[in-house]
Protein backbone atom coordinates (compact mmCIF):
# COMPACT_ATOMS: atom_id res chain seq x y z
CA UNK A 1 0.00 0.00 0.00
CA UNK A 2 2.70 2.45 0.99
CA UNK A 3 4.73 1.66 -2.13
CA UNK A 4 1.68 2.36 -4.23
CA UNK A 5 1.11 5.69 -2.47
CA UNK A 6 4.73 6.74 -2.96
CA UNK A 7 4.59 5.73 -6.60
CA UNK A 8 1.47 7.83 -7.15
CA UNK A 9 3.10 10.76 -5.37
CA UNK A 10 6.18 10.57 -7.58
CA UNK A 11 3.97 10.40 -10.63
CA UNK A 12 2.13 13.50 -9.42
CA UNK A 13 5.43 15.26 -8.86
CA UNK A 14 6.31 14.71 -12.51
CA UNK A 15 2.92 15.97 -13.66
CA UNK A 16 3.05 19.03 -11.42
CA UNK A 17 6.46 20.15 -12.60
CA UNK A 18 5.43 19.83 -16.23
CA UNK A 19 2.43 22.10 -15.63
CA UNK A 20 4.18 24.76 -13.58
CA UNK A 21 3.09 23.35 -10.23
CA UNK A 22 5.38 22.05 -7.50
CA UNK A 23 4.77 19.19 -5.11
CA UNK A 24 6.23 17.44 -2.12
CA UNK A 25 6.51 13.66 -1.86
CA UNK A 26 4.48 12.42 1.15
CA UNK A 27 6.31 11.38 4.27
CA UNK A 28 6.54 7.66 5.00
CA UNK A 29 4.05 8.09 7.86
CA UNK A 30 1.42 9.62 5.62
CA UNK A 31 -1.02 6.70 5.81
CA UNK A 32 -3.39 6.41 8.77
CA UNK A 33 -6.05 3.70 9.00
CA UNK A 34 -5.80 3.04 5.26
CA UNK A 35 -6.23 6.69 4.23
CA UNK A 36 -3.24 7.96 2.24
CA UNK A 37 -2.20 11.60 2.58
CA UNK A 38 -0.29 13.24 -0.26
CA UNK A 39 1.32 16.59 0.52
CA UNK A 40 1.69 19.24 -2.18
CA UNK A 41 2.90 22.82 -2.49
CA UNK A 42 1.01 24.61 -5.25
CA UNK A 43 1.69 27.85 -7.05
CA UNK A 44 -0.81 30.67 -6.65
CA UNK A 45 0.35 33.62 -8.78
CA UNK A 46 -1.60 36.20 -6.76
CA UNK A 47 0.27 35.16 -3.60
CA UNK A 48 3.76 34.62 -5.05
CA UNK A 49 6.32 33.88 -3.80
CA UNK A 50 4.23 32.10 -1.15
CA UNK A 51 3.05 28.66 -2.18
CA UNK A 52 -0.13 27.14 -0.85
CA UNK A 53 0.24 23.85 1.01
CA UNK A 54 -2.38 21.22 0.31
CA UNK A 55 -2.87 17.69 1.62
CA UNK A 56 -4.89 15.24 -0.47
CA UNK A 57 -6.50 12.53 1.66
CA UNK A 58 -7.36 9.54 -0.52
CA UNK A 59 -10.00 7.02 0.56
CA UNK A 60 -9.08 3.40 1.37
CA UNK A 61 -8.31 1.17 -1.63
CA UNK A 62 -7.98 4.18 -3.94
CA UNK A 63 -4.73 2.79 -5.39
CA UNK A 64 -5.90 -0.81 -5.77
CA UNK A 65 -6.70 -2.47 -9.06
CA UNK A 66 -10.24 -3.16 -7.87
CA UNK A 67 -10.93 0.57 -7.57
CA UNK A 68 -9.02 1.67 -10.67
CA UNK A 69 -12.14 2.88 -12.47
CA UNK A 70 -13.98 4.29 -9.47
CA UNK A 71 -14.53 8.04 -9.12
CA UNK A 72 -15.16 9.93 -5.89
CA UNK A 73 -16.85 13.08 -4.60
CA UNK A 74 -14.45 15.73 -3.28
CA UNK A 75 -14.53 17.68 -0.04
CA UNK A 76 -12.38 20.83 -0.04
CA UNK A 77 -11.51 22.24 3.37
CA UNK A 78 -9.93 25.45 4.61
CA UNK A 79 -7.50 25.43 7.57
CA UNK A 80 -5.96 22.19 6.43
CA UNK A 81 -3.28 22.51 9.10
CA UNK A 82 -5.99 21.74 11.68
CA UNK A 83 -6.91 18.32 10.27
CA UNK A 84 -4.82 16.35 12.81
CA UNK A 85 -6.40 18.36 15.65
CA UNK A 86 -9.95 17.65 14.48
CA UNK A 87 -9.11 13.97 13.84
CA UNK A 88 -10.07 14.00 10.18
CA UNK A 89 -8.36 10.72 9.24
CA UNK A 90 -9.49 8.83 12.32
CA UNK A 91 -13.06 10.10 11.88
CA UNK A 92 -13.14 9.08 8.23
CA UNK A 93 -11.69 5.67 9.08
CA UNK A 94 -14.36 5.04 11.71
CA UNK A 95 -17.20 6.09 9.45
CA UNK A 96 -15.83 3.91 6.64
CA UNK A 97 -15.60 0.91 8.99
CA UNK A 98 -19.21 1.49 10.00
CA UNK A 99 -20.21 1.79 6.32
CA UNK A 100 -21.86 5.06 7.32
CA UNK A 101 -20.53 7.28 4.52
CA UNK A 102 -19.41 6.82 0.96
CA UNK A 103 -15.69 7.19 0.21
CA UNK A 104 -14.58 10.77 -0.44
CA UNK A 105 -11.39 12.53 -1.50
CA UNK A 106 -10.56 15.34 0.95
CA UNK A 107 -8.47 18.29 -0.22
CA UNK A 108 -7.23 20.15 2.87
CA UNK A 109 -5.80 23.61 2.16
CA UNK A 110 -3.46 25.09 4.76
CA UNK A 111 -4.14 28.69 5.70
CA UNK A 112 -2.09 31.43 4.11
CA UNK A 113 0.60 33.15 6.15
CA UNK A 114 -1.88 36.03 6.55
CA UNK A 115 -5.02 34.08 7.38
CA UNK A 116 -7.25 37.10 7.88
CA UNK A 117 -6.58 38.43 4.38
CA UNK A 118 -7.57 35.33 2.41
CA UNK A 119 -10.44 34.01 4.50
CA UNK A 120 -13.22 36.45 3.73
CA UNK A 121 -15.91 37.39 1.26
CA UNK A 122 -15.85 38.44 -2.36
CA UNK A 123 -17.98 39.71 -5.21
CA UNK A 124 -17.22 37.41 -8.12
CA UNK A 125 -18.99 39.54 -10.73
CA UNK A 126 -17.14 42.72 -9.72
CA UNK A 127 -13.93 40.75 -9.10
CA UNK A 128 -13.30 42.40 -5.75
CA UNK A 129 -13.03 41.51 -2.09
CA UNK A 130 -15.73 42.51 0.38
CA UNK A 131 -13.71 43.73 3.33
CA UNK A 132 -15.05 43.91 6.86
CA UNK A 133 -13.63 45.33 10.05
CA UNK A 134 -12.65 43.59 13.27
CA UNK A 135 -10.68 44.12 16.47
CA UNK A 136 -7.61 42.73 14.70
CA UNK A 137 -7.98 44.88 11.60
CA UNK A 138 -9.55 44.39 8.16
CA UNK A 139 -10.76 40.90 7.22
CA UNK A 140 -10.76 39.53 3.68
CA UNK A 141 -8.55 41.98 1.78
CA UNK A 142 -7.35 39.10 -0.45
CA UNK A 143 -10.54 37.04 -0.39
CA UNK A 144 -11.21 37.56 -4.08
CA UNK A 145 -7.74 36.29 -5.01
CA UNK A 146 -7.99 33.29 -2.70
CA UNK A 147 -11.55 32.31 -3.64
CA UNK A 148 -10.77 32.66 -7.34
CA UNK A 149 -7.69 30.45 -6.94
CA UNK A 150 -9.60 27.71 -5.14
CA UNK A 151 -12.51 27.68 -7.59
CA UNK A 152 -10.68 28.18 -10.88
CA UNK A 153 -7.21 26.72 -10.31
CA UNK A 154 -7.24 24.23 -7.44
CA UNK A 155 -10.47 22.46 -8.41
CA UNK A 156 -9.40 21.93 -12.05
CA UNK A 157 -6.00 20.70 -10.84
CA UNK A 158 -7.57 18.13 -8.52
CA UNK A 159 -9.98 17.02 -11.25
CA UNK A 160 -7.08 16.59 -13.67
CA UNK A 161 -4.90 14.53 -11.32
CA UNK A 162 -7.36 12.44 -9.32
CA UNK A 163 -10.36 10.26 -10.09
CA UNK A 164 -13.02 12.75 -9.08
CA UNK A 165 -16.69 13.00 -9.85
CA UNK A 166 -16.77 16.35 -11.56
CA UNK A 167 -20.32 17.58 -11.11
CA UNK A 168 -21.31 20.43 -8.83
CA UNK A 169 -23.36 18.10 -6.63
CA UNK A 170 -20.19 16.09 -5.92
CA UNK A 171 -18.11 19.01 -4.60
CA UNK A 172 -18.33 20.43 -1.08
CA UNK A 173 -16.50 23.23 0.72
CA UNK A 174 -15.82 23.11 4.47
CA UNK A 175 -14.34 25.52 7.00
CA UNK A 176 -14.48 26.81 10.56
CA UNK A 177 -14.43 30.33 11.98
CA UNK A 178 -13.02 32.67 9.29
CA UNK A 179 -12.45 29.56 7.18
CA UNK A 180 -16.20 28.90 7.42
CA UNK A 181 -16.90 32.47 6.33
CA UNK A 182 -14.86 31.80 3.22
CA UNK A 183 -16.42 28.36 2.71
CA UNK A 184 -19.82 30.05 2.58
CA UNK A 185 -18.40 32.61 0.15
CA UNK A 186 -17.13 29.90 -2.18
CA UNK A 187 -20.49 28.17 -2.24
CA UNK A 188 -22.44 31.41 -2.65
CA UNK A 189 -20.22 33.04 -5.28
CA UNK A 190 -19.29 29.84 -7.16
CA UNK A 191 -22.46 27.71 -7.15
CA UNK A 192 -21.36 26.37 -10.52
CA UNK A 193 -18.37 24.79 -8.74
CA UNK A 194 -19.56 23.83 -5.24
CA UNK A 195 -22.91 22.25 -4.43
CA UNK A 196 -22.47 21.75 -0.67
CA UNK A 197 -21.14 23.97 2.12
CA UNK A 198 -20.17 23.06 5.68
CA UNK A 199 -19.60 26.06 7.96
CA UNK A 200 -18.58 25.45 11.58
CA UNK A 201 -18.72 28.50 13.88
CA UNK A 202 -18.88 30.83 10.87
CA UNK A 203 -17.72 34.42 11.38
CA UNK A 204 -21.00 35.93 10.20
CA UNK A 205 -20.45 38.87 12.56
CA UNK A 206 -18.25 40.48 9.90
CA UNK A 207 -19.65 43.92 9.11
CA UNK A 208 -18.73 46.91 6.98
CA UNK A 209 -19.38 49.34 9.83
CA UNK A 210 -18.58 48.40 13.43
CA UNK A 211 -19.01 51.86 14.95
CA UNK A 212 -22.00 50.81 17.08
CA UNK A 213 -24.44 47.95 17.62
CA UNK A 214 -27.00 49.26 15.14
CA UNK A 215 -24.35 49.75 12.46
CA UNK A 216 -23.14 46.18 12.91
CA UNK A 217 -26.66 44.78 12.71
CA UNK A 218 -27.35 46.74 9.51
CA UNK A 219 -24.06 46.10 7.69
CA UNK A 220 -23.28 42.43 8.34
CA UNK A 221 -21.76 41.37 5.04
CA UNK A 222 -23.11 37.83 4.73
CA UNK A 223 -26.59 39.06 5.62
CA UNK A 224 -26.28 41.61 2.82
CA UNK A 225 -25.11 39.01 0.31
CA UNK A 226 -28.10 36.82 1.07
CA UNK A 227 -30.54 39.74 1.11
CA UNK A 228 -29.49 40.69 -2.41
CA UNK A 229 -29.92 37.08 -3.56
CA UNK A 230 -30.96 35.43 -5.75
CA UNK A 231 -31.30 31.83 -4.65
CA UNK A 232 -28.45 29.56 -5.75
CA UNK A 233 -30.50 26.65 -7.02
CA UNK A 234 -29.22 23.33 -5.73
CA UNK A 235 -26.80 24.75 -3.16
CA UNK A 236 -27.08 22.99 0.21
CA UNK A 237 -25.64 24.41 3.43
CA UNK A 238 -24.92 22.93 6.88
CA UNK A 239 -24.15 25.40 9.67
CA UNK A 240 -22.89 24.39 13.11
CA UNK A 241 -22.47 26.60 16.18
CA UNK A 242 -21.55 25.85 19.79
CA UNK A 243 -23.93 27.10 22.46
CA UNK A 244 -20.99 28.31 24.59
CA UNK A 245 -18.85 29.96 21.92
CA UNK A 246 -19.08 33.38 23.57
CA UNK A 247 -21.12 35.52 25.95
CA UNK A 248 -21.62 38.56 23.70
CA UNK A 249 -25.24 39.46 22.98
CA UNK A 250 -25.29 42.70 20.96
CA UNK A 251 -29.05 43.15 20.81
CA UNK A 252 -29.80 41.83 24.29
CA UNK A 253 -32.27 39.20 23.07
CA UNK A 254 -30.79 36.42 25.20
CA UNK A 255 -29.10 34.62 22.29
CA UNK A 256 -25.34 34.81 21.88
CA UNK A 257 -24.14 36.56 18.74
CA UNK A 258 -22.48 33.45 17.31
CA UNK A 259 -25.88 31.75 17.09
CA UNK A 260 -27.93 34.87 16.36
CA UNK A 261 -25.81 35.86 13.35
CA UNK A 262 -26.31 32.45 11.74
CA UNK A 263 -30.01 32.42 12.56
CA UNK A 264 -30.41 35.84 10.93
CA UNK A 265 -28.70 34.61 7.77
CA UNK A 266 -31.05 31.63 7.68
CA UNK A 267 -34.33 33.21 8.79
CA UNK A 268 -33.86 36.86 7.92
CA UNK A 269 -33.51 39.90 10.17
CA UNK A 270 -35.89 42.62 11.27
CA UNK A 271 -34.61 45.26 13.67
CA UNK A 272 -36.57 47.36 16.16
CA UNK A 273 -36.03 50.38 13.88
CA UNK A 274 -37.77 48.69 10.96
CA UNK A 275 -34.59 47.73 9.10
CA UNK A 276 -34.93 44.27 7.60
CA UNK A 277 -32.95 41.87 5.42
CA UNK A 278 -34.04 38.65 3.81
CA UNK A 279 -32.58 35.33 4.87
CA UNK A 280 -32.11 32.06 3.05
CA UNK A 281 -35.63 31.03 4.01
CA UNK A 282 -37.12 34.09 2.29
CA UNK A 283 -35.15 33.28 -0.85
CA UNK A 284 -36.88 29.90 -1.03
CA UNK A 285 -34.49 27.50 0.72
CA UNK A 286 -36.06 24.81 2.88
CA UNK A 287 -34.71 24.97 6.44
CA UNK A 288 -34.06 22.64 9.39
CA UNK A 289 -33.23 24.72 12.48
CA UNK A 290 -32.73 21.73 14.80
CA UNK A 291 -30.51 19.25 13.00
CA UNK A 292 -29.12 17.90 16.29
CA UNK A 293 -32.53 16.47 17.22
CA UNK A 294 -33.86 15.98 13.70
CA UNK A 295 -30.89 14.95 11.50
CA UNK A 296 -32.74 14.94 8.20
CA UNK A 297 -30.99 15.42 4.87
CA UNK A 298 -34.21 16.50 3.18
CA UNK A 299 -33.80 20.28 3.53
CA UNK A 300 -31.53 22.73 1.72
CA UNK A 301 -30.22 24.37 4.90
CA UNK A 302 -29.52 22.81 8.31
CA UNK A 303 -28.44 24.33 11.62
CA UNK A 304 -26.66 22.09 14.14
CA UNK A 305 -26.25 23.45 17.68
CA UNK A 306 -23.52 21.73 19.68
CA UNK A 307 -24.51 21.88 23.33
CA UNK A 308 -21.63 23.32 25.35
CA UNK A 309 -19.58 23.72 22.19
CA UNK A 310 -16.93 26.43 22.13
CA UNK A 311 -15.00 28.25 19.43
CA UNK A 312 -12.14 25.76 19.24
CA UNK A 313 -10.80 22.65 17.56
CA UNK A 314 -12.24 20.35 20.21
CA UNK A 315 -15.76 21.44 19.28
CA UNK A 316 -15.09 21.39 15.53
CA UNK A 317 -13.88 17.81 16.00
CA UNK A 318 -17.32 17.00 17.45
CA UNK A 319 -19.10 18.78 14.59
CA UNK A 320 -17.18 16.86 11.93
CA UNK A 321 -18.94 13.44 12.13
CA UNK A 322 -22.51 14.79 11.82
CA UNK A 323 -21.42 17.01 8.94
CA UNK A 324 -19.84 14.07 7.10
CA UNK A 325 -23.00 12.02 7.66
CA UNK A 326 -25.08 14.89 6.28
CA UNK A 327 -22.89 15.33 3.21
CA UNK A 328 -21.90 11.72 2.47
CA UNK A 329 -24.19 9.48 4.51
CA UNK A 330 -25.41 6.27 2.93
CA UNK A 331 -28.76 6.27 4.70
Amino acid sequence: MMRSCLFIALLLLTCCVSEGWSAEVPAASATVAGTAAIRLQLDAPAFAPEKIKVVIYLPPNYNTAAAASRRYPVLYANDGQDMPAVDLQATLARLYREHAIEPVIVVAIDMLSDRASGYGLSDRVASRSLVGGSRIGPIGTRAQDYSHWVATMLVPYVDAHYRTRRSVRDRAMLGWSLGALNAFNLGWEYPDVFGWVGAFSPSFWLAADRSNVTAIEHTRLVQGMVDHGPIRAGLKMWFAVGTAEETSDRDGNGIIDAINDVQDVIEGYRGPDGFHARGLKQLGYTVNLDYARHPSRDTDVALFLLQGGKHNQTSWKQMLPPFLLWAYGKH
